[in-house]
């Protein structure tokens, strides 16, 4: 009991990811600069898709949520990690740890959700356009929002509830830069963590293969839509479309799927490491640039907005 007691209340010592040699330099000069990019991007989109009139549609809607979702993902993870080589520190309270695996399955498994979805949006604007004003009414929008954000909360504090049920008596040293649940899991020396571990394997069927599944399904019709398409110009850009979104989508995925759905014994802290970077700072920083900032509408109104900016400072 004094050692669970312990375990509780302790904090743990994260590994981190930079040294103080020169390629560790660059990587941390890199992440800062992603870092920055991508909050200013998503800051951005997420602006004009509330200020624009032309960009008050259901795409450009789901797309704002997406950015909201992109800022927390980064802000959770990269300022703490930052902070913790420029001062020297990498521990973390055991409240820390707590609430910042919260936030990252809650963020982590709405976008999920929220990419399904918009992947739905997506089939019947290209399959179905002109049903589109009705299949996704302003209500539609709404209730896809809200269920990949309860989606989100509902994972989060079922699995935050678990993990921290168990006693960690190991060493309090996480072999990772952030408090994750399956760096986290490592730590624990109850009984039955093999046993939650294998279910929480088979848990990423629905949570992550599930909402893939439908990603699949809908971009393959929308790849058939596209090549039945008259002009070659016409195919070339959606398919250079379809072929971006696919790419980061299966990067978000894939990392997710490696670093909750593989068995510990087939991670390693390396491996784990450059995950981690995959889709709590890349994916966030290009989707902005892959879904929006390419777009015709969203430069327009970028354009607008900086006028009225350089207008307004001139007076």
């Amino acid at each position: 009991m004094g050692k669970e007691n312990q375990s509780t209340t302790s904090d743990f010592t994260l590994m981190g990811l930079f040294g103080h040699t020169g390629p560790h330099l660059v990587l941390f000069a890199l992440v800062t600069t992603t870092f920055a990019t991508g909050l200013l991007a998503n800051t951005v989109l997420l602006v004009l898709t509330w200020v624009d009139p032309r960009l008050r549609t259901p795409m450009y809607f789901l797309l704002g949520h997406l950015a909201l979702l992109d800022l927390g993902f980064p802000l959770v993870t990269i300022p703490k990690m930052l902070a913790d080589f420029l001062r020297g520190d990498s521990t973390i309270s055991f409240a820390g740890c707590a609430a910042q695996m919260f936030l990252l399955m809650l963020l982590g498994v709405s976008e999920g959700v929220l990419l399904a979805l918009m992947s739905y949006d997506r089939y019947v604007a290209v399959c179905h356009p002109l049903h589109y004003p009705v299949l996704m009414r302003r209500p539609v929008c709404l209730r896809i929002v809200v269920a990949s954000w309860l989606s989100g909360a509902l994972v989060a504090s079922v699995q935050t509830s678990v993990i921290l049920r168990f006693p960690f008596c190991a060493s309090r040293a996480l072999a990772h830069f952030i408090c994750e649940l399956p760096a986290l899991l490592r730590l624990a020396c109850a009984p039955g963590v093999a046993a939650y571990e294998l279910a929480l394997s088979v848990s990423g069927v629905l949570i992550l293969l599930l909402p893939l599944a439908l990603i699949a399904a809908s971009y393959s019709l929308v790849l058939g839509a596209v090549l039945r398409m008259r002009t070659a110009q016409a195919r070339r850009k959606a398919l250079a479309t379809c072929s971006s979104h696919a790419a980061v989508v299966g990067l978000f995925y894939g990392a997710a799927v490696f670093m909750y759905m593989v068995p510990s014994p087939y991670h390693h802290p390396h491996q784990d490491h450059a995950v981690a970077l995959c889709y709590s700072l890349l994916t966030p920083s290009l989707n902005p640039l892959i879904y929006s900032l390419r777009n015709r509408e969203v430069r327009a109104a970028l354009a607008a907005a900086t006028r009225r900016t350089g207008c307004r400072l001139r007076k």
